[in-house]
């Protein structure tokens, strides 16, 4: 996907390239002044010193940086205004068609800001044409059974069939489905040697247009819609950088899928969104258990196994009420002789109030909360109008249509991502001044004698720094080793009633597709995800789900987690031989800076390693089950569905005391490998910062860069502020 540690430009002021660029920010001021302090010292150094080529290779790489965007999931129902919403919030009316968001049955689409030029553009990944052979007769077999469940697989069958071939595809045979002139385009469509088929357009009317047959789930039966060939959709928007230079919006469809690689996408994004949008039509708000549904079946790729900060509950269609059954529901009293309009003004405003109140009580007293390390600031719940936005006959001022609030909270976290980058520059930037700054002061032997000394002061403090990890980690492991060994045994007492609650009530369609797809089952419109291989990871969790929240929060840090004793990890001792040496000085700093981006650097992959860690259980689960579910989707015929439910049970039975332990020992080996990555990443960088920084010397005159770095030690006081 395109988020995927996208190398992305830092194009914030000074380049003639630059487009599209909001009214310049104290934090954009700042960037822009140590870039070109940057380039008046690199300009400089060019003639003046014979430097090292990895303090070259430093300079060069200061203006690319590796960083994934932050993803924001939306989950809601087709049909609840999330098209409209993203429309609102961008400002730009009837760019996303209705229906664009959720409508389809799988396929992931996201939103972000085109950071390359003014164009709307949209990268549209399509399956291969041997997926779509293969879904084809896949659908074509599920329309042909006349015993299919069609309430679920069938419509979904049918919802791709005729939106690719039109509303009498379902009565064609296979040949003729594969003999039509339809059947002809999508090869030559999926035949295409790029994987991605892009759209690019100035206007955003025929843009629009383009991109709807691709992502919109359309009424009409024609056949001209393409949106079952798609896995995934990017749309990038001009002229919204202020809200989404460094965010993306990602569609959360919570349907399934006859395709088991498309039904699993959905949820990998999950535990990708650092925050989650809810969206419901504020009059289901509370009795709508889809959103809430899928949200408390996802609580694990959320929290512990990803980093969901924050929720956001969006009521939508606020201006759709009826004044006089709301008055009546609401038993308001003194408003009868209001204006019309004022009286619904007053009538959208109670109702509101009192959906906000409700969502807030739903959640305080929900399991979702109790499974997050939460503040009070965790749920906040908005109540918006896309529609009177954009319509001021309605008579809601802008404000009270809440998209603003929406804006404002993308701005910050914008603004917040944006100042983080910017500080990380102008400290890698002052680090980089401090190494040249001490080959500058490097001028006698005197200097070398004093680089060596502290050369084995700094290898010394190093090997006690990760000594002292290592006891750490080593206190971890002992902790997890015991809850997970509970776990065990309290899975495998559990798993096979565990087992037969789980698929006892499901039909036989419903359990076939839980069994095609390796053990998890979303059925289309349910509230309920179908998932064995969750069912039985449960009491492993359960097990260490407190610890590992200690361990690794989403948000904050605890004494015990391991971003903590990151944070203190440092080979800078304030004791040191030469306290008042301006040489040891500038090394100093400049290790620290590189202690710094270390520790930014590990930040993001412990994140990404703490995903795997938590979910090894279930991967090995599924694994271990891989087989029995292959076997049980094979069988048909009479009294299938309790063979089915028999074979299930009996493989949980026999494999219960193998498949457990693995789990552990597959957690605790992910641990090790985490303790072994960290330390090492510390130990290369580390050292190799001591010997660019302890190696170097001067071989000609050199440039004092003591001004420079007193300017951004300026930028950086800024910052802070």
């Amino acid at each position: 996907m395109a988020n995927q540690g996208t190398k992305r430009k830092f194009d914030h002021e000074s380049s003639d390239s630059d487009f599209d660029q909001p009214p310049l920010t104290t934090d954009m001021k700042i960037i822009s002044r140590a870039k070109k302090i940057m380039k008046r010292v690199t300009d400089n150094l060019v003639h003046t010193i014979i430097m090292n080529k990895d303090i070259i290779s430093k300079l060069n790489k200061m203006n690319t940086v590796n960083r994934k965007k932050e993803t924001i999931g939306i989950i809601g129902k087709s049909g609840v205004g999330k098209s409209s919403l993203v429309n609102a919030i961008l400002g730009k009316n009837n760019l996303l068609p209705s229906g664009c968001f959720g409508a389809c049955t799988a396929v992931v689409t996201q939103v972000e800001a085109n950071l390359t030029d003014f164009n709307y553009t949209a990268e549209i990944e399509l399956i291969s044409k041997e997926e779509w052979e293969e879904q084809l007769n896949n659908l074509h077999t599920i329309i042909s059974d006349e015993n299919a469940d069609r309430t679920e697989d069938f419509e979904i069958a049918v919802e791709k069939i005729t939106a690719l071939y039109g509303d009498d595809a379902g009565k064609k045979t296979l040949e003729e489905l594969k003999n039509d002139d339809k059947y002809a385009e999508i090869k030559n469509l999926l035949s295409s040697n790029k994987k991605t088929k892009k759209i690019s357009k100035s206007d955003v009317s025929e843009f629009a247009d383009d991109v709807a047959r691709y992502i919109q789930n359309s009424n009409a039966c024609s056949g001209d819609w393409f949106w079952p060939l798609v896995k995934s959709v990017t749309i990038k928007i001009p002229d919204c950088q202020e809200l989404l230079k460094h965010i993306v919006l990602v569609d959360i469809p919570g349907t399934g899928d006859c395709n088991k690689d498309r039904d699993d996408l959905w949820k990998s994004k999950l535990s990708e969104c650092s925050s989650v949008w809810i969206v419901s039509d504020i009059s289901r708000a509370i009795t709508d258990r889809n959103p809430w549904g899928i949200l408390k079946q996802c609580i694990e790729e959320l929290g512990p196994g990803g980093e969901c900060k924050s929720i956001n509950f969006i009521c939508t269609k606020t201006d759709d009420i009826d004044p006089v059954a709301c008055m009546r529901a609401m038993r308001l009293t003194g408003v009868q002789n209001l204006e019309e309009q004022e009286k619904k003004k007053m009538c959208i405003s109670q109702r509101n109030k009192c959906a906000k109140k409700s969502v807030k009580e739903k959640f305080e007293n929900s399991e979702i909360k109790k499974r997050f390390s939460t503040d009070n600031n965790f749920l906040q719940v908005f109540t918006v109008s896309s529609k009177a936005f954009f319509d001021t006959s309605l008579n809601l001022e802008s404000a009270e249509t809440e998209i603003p609030k929406l804006q404002d909270d993308l701005r910050s976290l914008n603004k917040s991502i944006h100042r983080e980058l910017t500080r990380e520059y102008v400290s890698e930037a002052k680090g980089v001044l401090s190494l040249i700054q001490s080959v500058q002061l490097d001028k006698d032997k005197k200097a070398a004698e004093m680089k060596e000394s502290i050369r084995m002061e700094l290898r010394n403090n190093l090997t006690r720094a990760l000594r002292e990890f290592d006891n750490y980690f080593d206190s971890v492991y002992k902790d997890l080793e015991q809850r997970l060994s509970k776990g065990v045994k309290e899975s495998k007492k559990s798993c096979v009633d565990s087992t037969k609650t789980c698929i006892t009530p499901i039909a036989y369609n419903s359990l076939e597709a839980l069994c095609r797809k390796g053990g998890c089952h979303c059925p289309k419109n349910k509230d309920k995800i179908l998932d064995l291989n969750k069912t039985l990871a449960k009491d492993l969790h359960q097990c260490i789900d407190d610890d590992f929240r200690q361990i690794f929060p989403v948000s904050g840090k605890t004494d015990k987690s391991v971003q903590e004793q990151i944070d203190k990890f440092t080979i800078i001792q304030n004791e040191t031989a030469y306290p008042r040496s301006p040489i040891i000085h500038y090394i100093h700093y400049f290790i620290k800076a590189e202690e710094t981006k270390l520790n930014a650097l590990l930040k993001r992959d412990i994140v990404d390693m703490k995903k795997e860690i938590y979910s090894s259980i279930q991967k090995t689960i599924v694994n271990e089950m891989g087989s029995c579910y292959k076997d049980a989707a094979a069988l048909k015929g009479q009294g299938c569905l309790r063979r089915m439910q028999d074979l299930l049970q009996n493989t949980v039975d026999e494999k219960k005391d193998d498949m457990f332990n693995k789990a552990k020992m597959e957690m605790l080996n992910k641990c090790n490998d985490l303790k072994l990555h960290i330390k090492a990443r510390l130990e290369s960088g580390l050292k190799r910062a001591m010997d660019l920084s302890l190696s170097q010397t001067s071989k000609s005159r050199s440039v004092d860069v003591s001004k420079e770095i007193e300017e951004l030690e300026g930028l950086l006081e800024q910052l802070s502020d």
